[in-house]
C-alpha cells in the first residue's frame, strides 16, 4: 500500500459525488452559518480597516468630532445666515442631515472596498475566489462604515436638540414605527450601494469620487433638508420612487409626529395625485417596502451581472494604475 500524494487527496476531494455532476458547496460554503460566519468576518475586517487598525478610544474621539463639527456649521447655517428658523424646520434639517449621514456612509463603504482591495490592497483577486460569496464579503465590510454614520447620526440629532433647540419628547416617539422603518430603509441604501459597487468593478481608479457624487445627486430628490415641492415636478416623480424619500419621511414621523412634511403639502405632486396633503404612516410604510424591494432585485441583477462581466474580462486581478 502507498500513502497518498497531495495532489491525488485534492483530486479525490473534487471529484463529483456522481457521474458528470460537481458539488459547489465543497468549495464555495454550504447552508446559512457559512453565509454568516462570512458576514462576521467580513464585519470585523471591515471595522478594523474603517479604525485603521488604531486604539478604539482614538478611533471613538475621531468618529465623535467629524460628525460634531458638521452640526456645529450646521447651527451656524440655521441661527446666525438666516437669523433664526422655526423650531419645526430645526427638526425637519436635523433630522434629515443625521439620516443622510447613514447615506453617505453606506454608499461609500461598498464602493469604497472595492476599490481599496483592487486598487490599494490589490487582494480582490484573493478575496473573490475564497469560500465566501463575494456579495456577502462587500455587504459585511461596508457594515463598519454604516456603523459609523450609525454614531454621526445620533451625534448629530443630539447636537440639535442641545444647541440648535430642537423640539423632541421622547414620549412622542412612535417606536414601533420607528423599529419597523429604520431597518428598511438601511437594506435599501445597502442596496444602492450594492450597485455602486458593481460598477467599481468596472471602473477605474479614479472612480473613488463616485460615491460622493451619487449620494449628492439623491440629496437632491431625499427630502432630507428641503421638501419636494421646491422641485420640478418630473424630479418630484424622481423622489417619490425613491425608497430613501420614504425612508427619512418615515423616521422623520416617528421621531416628531406631525411636524413638516417633504412629501405633501399644497402644490406638490402628491396632493395632486392624492388630494391629501401629507403621507400617512401605514402608506409610508407600504411605499418603502415597494420601492425598496424594487431596488434590491435591481440591485442585486445589476451586480452580478457587472460580476461576470468583470470576470470575463479579467478585471478582478488587475489594477488599474490611474
Amino acid at each position: 500500500m502507498t500513502a497518498s500524494t497531495p495532489t491525488q487527496d485534492l483530486a479525490s476531494g473534487l471529484r463529483p459525488t456522481a457521474p458528470g455532476r460537481f458539488d459547489p458547496a465543497r468549495v464555495r460554503g454550504n447552508g446559512p452559518a457559512d453565509v454568516w460566519r462570512s458576514f462576521v468576518t467580513a464585519a470585523r475586517l471591515g471595522w478594523a480597516m474603517e479604525a485603521n487598525w488604531t486604539d478604539p478610544v482614538l478611533f471613538f474621539i475621531y468618529s465623535v468630532a467629524k460628525p460634531v463639527s458638521s452640526a456645529l456649521i450646521l447651527v451656524v447655517m440655521l441661527d446666525i445666515i438666516s437669523g433664526g428658523t422655526k423650531p419645526e424646520y430645526k427638526g425637519f434639517v436635523v433630522a434629515g442631515t443625521a439620516l443622510w449621514a447613514f447615506v453617505v456612509s453606506g454608499i461609500a463603504g461598498l464602493a469604497w472596498t472595492v476599490l481599496d482591495d483592487r486598487e490599494r490592497y490589490r487582494m480582490l483577486k484573493y478575496v473573490y475566489v475564497s469560500p465566501s460569496d463575494f456579495m456577502v464579503v462587500l455587504v459585511g465590510r461596508g457594515v463598519a462604515r454604516v456603523v459609523v454614520g450609525g454614531v454621526g447620526a445620533v451625534i448629530t440629532l443630539a447636537v440639535g436638540v442641545v444647541f440648535l433647540g430642537v423640539r423632541f419628547d421622547v414620549s412622542t416617539v412612535d417606536w414601533l414605527s420607528l423599529a419597523f422603518v429604520l431597518p428598511l430603509g438601511l437594506a435599501a441604501i445597502v442596496a444602492i450601494a450594492v450597485v455602486l459597487a458593481g460598477i467599481c468593478l468596472q471602473t477605474r481608479q479614479d472612480s473613488w469620487s463616485y460615491p460622493e457624487a451619487l449620494a449628492g445627486a439623491l440629496f437632491l430628490v431625499s427630502g432630507a433638508v428641503f421638501p419636494l415641492t421646491v422641485l420640478p415636478s418630473a424630479l418630484q416623480a424622481v423622489g417619490l420612487a425613491n425608497p430613501l424619500v420614504w425612508w427619512v419621511e418615515g423616521v422623520r414621523e416617528a421621531l416628531f409626529p406631525g411636524g413638516l412634511t417633504a412629501i405633501g403639502g399644497e402644490g406638490s405632486l402628491w396632493f395632486d395625485w392624492t388630494g391629501s396633503n401629507r403621507p400617512d404612516q401605514l402608506t409610508i410604510v407600504v411605499a418603502l417596502l415597494v420601492t425598496g424591494a424594487l431596488v434590491t432585485l435591481a440591485a442585486t441583477a445589476v451586480f452580478r451581472a457587472s460580476e461576470g462581466r468583470a470576470k470575463d474580462r479579467g478585471l478582478l486581478d488587475q489594477t488599474t494604475g490611474s
